[in-house]
This record gives C-alpha cells, structure tokens and sequence, in this order.
C-alpha cells in the first residue's frame, strides 16, 4: 500500500488541476448574464447535495449570495425541516401555480401594473378611524394586502394576520424585519421579504399561518422591494443587487444582475415583461421566461420608488433627479416632468399620473403638462405614502412632517382639493394606503415611544364604522372652572350587542387616557382631570366594545378662565372635603363663585 502512495498523490493533483482549469473557464453571471433554468438545476442539485452532507459541504457559507435550499443546514438561524422536493423534481415538466389573488388589495398597489386603482368605491369614507392595531416594537413601513375574506397581512417586527375587526388572527415570527408589502397568490400564500437580519429570507405563508418555504438571501442583504406574481406563479422581488425570478416553489428560475440595489418593486406588462427601477439610475425591463434583457431606460439619479404602466403600455418612473419619466414600451423616452423625487408614481382611473415629494402633481398621460398641484402643508413630503385611487375618484395618500415630527392620512378630490387629513403619527406615514372592499382605507404609520424608548407602528382603518358598535359616550361634569384644579367627569355609553366596553378618552391638552376598562354596558366611570394653562379644551372620548367595534366619539366643552385663587378658597375647599353633608348655603355660595371665575 505504501507504494501506491506517490501515484495516489499524482493523481490528486492532476485532479486538482484539472478542476481549477474548468473553474477558471467556467462563464461567471455578471452584468447581463443570467442564470437560466437548465443551469440552476445543476446548480441546484449540488447545493441541495450540501445540505444533506453537510461534513462535506458549508452549506451556510457567507462567501454565497444565494442558498436555494433549505432542507438541512449545519447551523442555520433555526433548525427546520421545509419539507421541500428536491430540484430534479422541477424538470421541464413544472408547472407552476398561484397567479395573483383575485381580491381587493393582493399586492402592492393594487395590481401587475401598480396602478393603485381599487374597483370599489369611498363615498361613505368620512375619515373615521374604525380601528388601530399596534405591531410589536418595529415601525410600519411596508403596506398591507386584503384577501377575499377580508383578511389583512402586514409585516413589521413580526408578521400578521388581522380579522377586518382589527384583531390579530395569527403572528409570525420572522428573522429580520419586513419593510415591503406582501403579494398573494391564487391559493392564498402570502409572499414576503426581510431586510435588517442576518441573514435575511423570501417567506412563503400558509393563509394559516404556517411556513410552505423560506429562501434564504445570506447575510447582509436586505429586501426592501414589495415582490409580484406573474400569471404563471412566477414571483418576482429585488433583491441585493439584483432582480430575482422563484417558482412557486422555492426555487430560482432566474437571477439578473443589476449594478446598484434594487429597491423597487417589479411591475409586469400585458405581454409579461418585467419592469423594474435600480440605484443604477437604470429602467430594466426583462424578458420573464428567462430574465435576459430587453432594455434598459437611463435617468439621471437613483430609481427607488417602483414603476407603474397605462393601459397603452407606457411605463412611468419616478428618478431622484426629480423627473417623472414616460417611457415607451421600446425603451424611448415618450415625455419627462419635473415633480421631485419622492413617491411611486400611481394611475387614475381616467388615466391621469399621480407623484410628488412636497407636493402632489396630477399629471396628463399624453403630454406630461400639469392638470393641478396639492399642497399637503409646510415641511410636509410624500416619501412613502404612495397615494391610491378609489373608483369613485378620491385620492389617499400618507405624509411625513420633515425632521419625523409626524405623519398624516390625507384624502384629496379629483380635482385637487382637500376632503379630510388625520395626525396618525409622532414621527412618519411611509406606508401606501390600501383599500378594502367595502371601502375601508387601511394605512400603516411609524412613531417613538419616549416612555420606553422604542419605535412602533399601527396599522389604522378608516372608513364607516360598524352598525353594531357602541354609542357615542355621554360626558357629563363641570364645564367652567380654575385651572391646576382637578374636576370630576363621567363618561357612558352603550353596546348594542350588550358587550362589555373600553373608553378611550383625550382630554384636549395633549392627554390622553388609553382604553379603560372593560366595563358594562351603560355603566357610567368616573375620571379626574385637571388643566394647567388657562383655555377652552374639548374634551373627546370613544368607546370600543370585546369585540374591537369602535364606535364614534363623543365631546364635552370645558372652560378654564381663572387662575387666581384667595388663600381662603383653598381653606374653604378642604373644610368642605372635610365635612361634605354641613354648610349647604356656603356650598351653594362657592359653586356660583367657581363657575362665575
């Protein structure tokens, strides 16, 4: 044996060699090139070999970018069996499934195209918050979807599941956080990404809320990009510094390579080509079946925001060098018009254009001239709140007070005149509105909470509030009086389906007293406050039932004029605490001097 040795040792390196010649021939996808569906099955079939020998292989190796399988890892973030076919299953004969949902939000911006056109109508949308719903300690960056139960998906800290009540129908805990709205495919799987873990993951949910598959992107990538389905199932996502094509499955179709981050959300052409903005200043479109280039569109500065197309085709992309561009479907530029840098551009229903950073344009499909402008107001810009279409005309779209001081629901008219805003957030409104089938507006908003020192979002929905949600509470209790003097109010209200009640109470100075109770219905709770400059406050308080019914709000006017007090008024006070059934004169005397003052 020892003899053999020397020609053993030959051998090895011979085949060495051998291998590092192959390696260095061997085409590198860079640029253009891309990984066709042939190619990844090999591909594909070594990496899921590495899983399942894992003291041969690392199948947790940061040097690559992509990992398709996730069968068996040696240290994975979590130790999970997907249960996933192994890739020679796939073959010519796959075929895909899941087309996008056929439901009233599936994805972001309503549809392929990104119009943000719903098909149903807000005409009794009078801005009425009908609900609030808080996500764990991660603000709401991303949109929410609808699906044809009226079921609402969201991703922030976690992943949700909420009932059109607004209750939590199921959690999911994800690595990272999810910053991009989720698709849904004809089955119900909701798809997602992850962006700020390490490292990050593609998710494909059961509408129950268990794991079909995850892909794993690798450490130090993020997904910010909402991802689409195309009529095939394919599901399509940037990524890094690409643009990527799954099955329905899991598993790469293909991966185009882009020079910069892709932030953008892909849209999809009547004939399926894929359109999608970069940080390379670069419109790509790409062919579907295969993800090679068609064209490529070049602006002047960064497209982060996400393209959308007319019914003739054209595509329209908003670049940080502040233009909205008009693209042909060959790649020309049709028209281009200055209206900042900012929001992704959206379609009405009579085919104008809709973007805008501080301000927002309308603007005409054919030409790119100006049909009007909207002011949202001093230090306000539109960065995320992509605005939406309803079918009768208005126009929803979210703010940001500059410096995070806040961020707003606006509702807008056609014809560029304000119908309503909301204050719903102490630092932004980056979330696209959605909108539900029964005209429901539902949007995503990011605060801090000082007391605790974390970052939250809330999911908020507008729209009429339920027929069976309680009544206005009735406020009753002194409406003039001295301030730094605490007052006594009571608060009711009822429940039509006799639940129990919580209230929600602000008393007009900047407090707020956070959902008491429960109580029982028609049971009057008494509360304390006290003002400390002189003014006429409103007081407002609303009531929600076990249910999580909101009903409308209720008010009571109080005064307070005087802030002078005699030494003897502070004795007279505390003599009748003390003794509160003796000197009925003196008490009535008392009561006529606090309301005159």
């Amino acid at each position: 044996m020892l003899g053999d040795t020397p020609l053993l040792q030959k051998s090895l390196m011979l085949g060495i060699i051998i291998l590092f010649i192959l390696s260095t021939i061997a085409p590198i996808t860079l640029g253009y090139n891309v990984k066709t569906k042939n190619d990844v099955l090999s591909i594909e079939k070594e990496k899921f070999n590495r899983c399942l020998y894992p003291d041969y292989y690392d199948c947790y190796n940061a040097s690559e970018r992509f990992n398709y399988k996730h069968t068996i890892y040696r240290n994975p973030p979590n130790h999970v069996n997907f249960g996933i076919k192994e890739v020679s299953d796939i073959g010519d004969s796959f075929q895909p499934l899941g087309a996008p949902l056929d439901s009233p939000w599936p994805m972001y911006c309503h549809d392929l195209h990104h119009t943000g056109r719903s098909p149903c109508d807000t005409l009794n949308n009078s801005g009425t918050m009908k609900w609030s719903f808080r996500t764990n300690n991660y603000s709401l960056y991303g949109s929410s979807v609808i699906d044809t139960n009226g079921i609402i998906y969201l991703g922030s800290g976690d992943f949700f599941a909420l009932y059109p009540n607004g209750t939590k129908k199921w959690q999911y805990e994800i690595n990272g956080r999810c910053e991009s709205c989720p698709s849904l495919d004809e089955n119900g799987t909701i798809y997602f990404g992850t962006s700020i873990g390490d490292p990050n993951y593609f998710y494909a949910i059961y509408p129950n809320g268990t794991i079909k598959w995850r892909y794993w992107i690798g450490g130090g990538t993020d997904i910010k990009s909402s991802p689409i389905i195309g009529s095939d199932g394919t599901i399509f996502f940037g990524c890094g510094q690409s643009i990527v094509a799954l099955y329905s499955n899991g598993t790469l179709r293909w991966q185009y390579s882009t020079n910069h981050l892709v932030y953008s959300s892909p849209a999809i052409g009547d004939d399926g080509t894929v359109y999608c903005g970069c940080h390379d200043t670069y419109l790509y479109a790409l062919y579907p079946n295969n993800g090679t280039l068609k064209w490529k569109f070049s602006t002047g500065d960064w497209i982060r925001v996400c393209p959308c197309i007319a019914e003739d085709g054209t595509i329209y992309c908003v670049s940080l060098d502040n233009y909205l561009y008009a693209v042909n479907l060959n790649g020309t530029m049709k028209w281009r018009t200055n209206v900042g840098a900012g929001t992704s551009p959206t379609i009405g229903h009579d085919g104008t254009i809709y973007a805008g950073w501080d301000h927002l344009y309308a603007v005409n499909p054919t030409d790119g001239s100006i049909k009007w402008i909207f002011n949202p107001g001093s230090s306000r810009c539109i960065e995320g709140g992509t605005p939406c279409h309803s079918s009768d005309g208005f126009i929803y779209l979210g703010t940001r007070i500059q410096e995070f001081k806040g961020g707003e629901i606006i509702s807008i008219n056609s014809n560029g005149t304000e119908l309503w805003r909301i204050l719903i957030a102490n630092e932004e409104v980056q979330s696209a509105p959605a909108i539900g089938e029964d005209g429901t507006v539902y949007i995503g908003s990011s605060s801090f909470d000082a007391e605790h020192g974390v970052d939250f979002g809330y999911l908020h929905a507008f729209g009429p509030l339920d027929p069976h949600a309680p009544t206005a509470p009735t406020i009753t209790g002194q409406t003039n009086g001295r301030i730094k003097r605490t007052y006594e109010y009571t608060f009711t209200s009822t429940s039509p389906l006799g639940n129990k009640l919580y209230y929600l109470i602000d008393w007009g100075d900047g407090v707020t007293t956070d959902w008491l109770g429960p109580y029982s219905s028609g049971e009057p709770i008494m509360m304390k406050h006290s003002w400390s400059e002189q003014g006429t406050y409103t007081i407002t308080a609303r009531a929600k039932d076990t249910d999580n019914l909101w009903g409308p709000w209720g008010t009571l006017s109080v005064t307070m004029p005087c802030s002078y007090e005699l030494p003897i008024m502070n004795f007279l006070d505390l003599l009748l605490e003390r003794f509160p059934h003796v000197f009925p004169i003196l008490r009535y005397i008392l009561g006529q001097y606090k309301t005159f003052f």
